[in-house]
């Protein structure tokens, strides 16, 4: 159902990000994929113009790339246990830039990376990099929060419970492909839901003006329950039973509260484009669920 050859790893080798790293070991692991670790290291200042006169300006000396270099093989050593195929980078330059630009020219098939630590990996808000990687990545990202305690910092980790918020649109469609095959990787229970966004906020029992709230509800909730059960191929149904649940309510409220109740230890979300007009999707659902999700979260773009 989908392919997973090449994992990018971007990291700043704090301990948040070292223990994002089970997740990215965990989809390798699956597909048998090979892994880059790639550490990026800023300019203090302004860097000259790189001309035939000016090179580009390097802010490491060579023991201080082996010493970093060093560490990637360090942290990379689960996935070498495991036969796979490592690979460590060293860059220097904007890290939104070398990032973006390690997964177009490699090409990744899917960036992890963590949304909290230090250096360029701070909270998820409007123009940080992690959101600008989220937005403008060329291949489905994988934002990890900050782990519940106890999780080993570099192993890989378990699949177990899967929720894919799903709005019928061609993107939710293209989540929906990587939910079915990661859940059939991992062996997971797979949740897949729709939210009802009320046009009005009344209680059940309300009527306005003969408008019969609690029948409109109930015809909006039938009939995504039917759109809903025809989103999932008679194939998946002949290795699980996934489950089909309509909520209603603010879409990102309502995600992070299935997410919650239901211990998800994944959700996966698809959404469209990845243009400056897109930067609204940013302050929206997608936005919301990343930054407070109990759990990572894949994003999956469809252009």
């Amino acid at each position: 159902m989908i392919d997973i050859r090449r994992v990018l790893f971007p990291t700043d080798l704090s301990d948040i990000s070292r223990r994002a790293f089970g997740h990215a070991l965990t989809l390798a692991r699956f597909y048998q994929a090979e892994i880059e670790l790639a550490y990026v290291v800023e300019p203090v200042g302004p860097a000259p113009a790189v001309t035939a006169a000016h090179p580009p300006f390097a802010v490491l000396d060579p023991e201080a790339r082996g010493r970093l270099e060093s560490e990637l093989a360090e942290l990379s050593r689960p996935a070498r246990e495991l036969g796979l195929a490592t690979w460590h980078k060293v860059a220097e330059g904007g890290v939104v830039h070398e990032i973006l630009g390690r997964a177009r020219s490699w090409p990744a098939d899917v960036v992890v990376m963590g949304t909290h630590g230090r250096g360029g990996f701070e909270r998820l808000v409007l123009g940080s990099v992690t959101e600008k990687v989220l937005r403008k990545a060329p291949c489905p990202v994988l934002a990890v929060p900050p782990p519940a305690e106890g999780l080993h910092p570099s192993g890989p980790v378990l699949l177990r419970r899967i929720l894919c918020p799903v709005d019928f649109s061609g993107a939710s469609r293209a989540a929906l492909v990587y939910a079915f095959a990661l859940a059939e990787e991992s062996g997971a229970e797979i949740t897949v839901l729709h939210v009802l966004e009320w046009p009005i906020e009344e209680e059940p029992g309300a009527h306005i003006a003969g408008f019969d709230v609690p029948e409109f509800r109930r015809h909006l909730e039938h009939d995504a329950r039917e759109r809903l059960h025809a989103l999932v191929p008679e194939e998946v149904r002949d290795w699980c039973q996934p489950r089909e649940q309509v909520a209603g309510g603010r879409p990102w409220r309502e995600i992070l509260r299935v997410a919650r109740e239901g211990e998800t230890e994944l959700i996966v979300m698809g959404v469209r484009g990845r243009g400056p007009v897109d930067l609204t999707l940013f302050g929206s659902t997608t936005h919301h669920v990343v930054r407070s999700a109990p759990c990572p979260v894949l994003v999956v773009h469809t252009d």
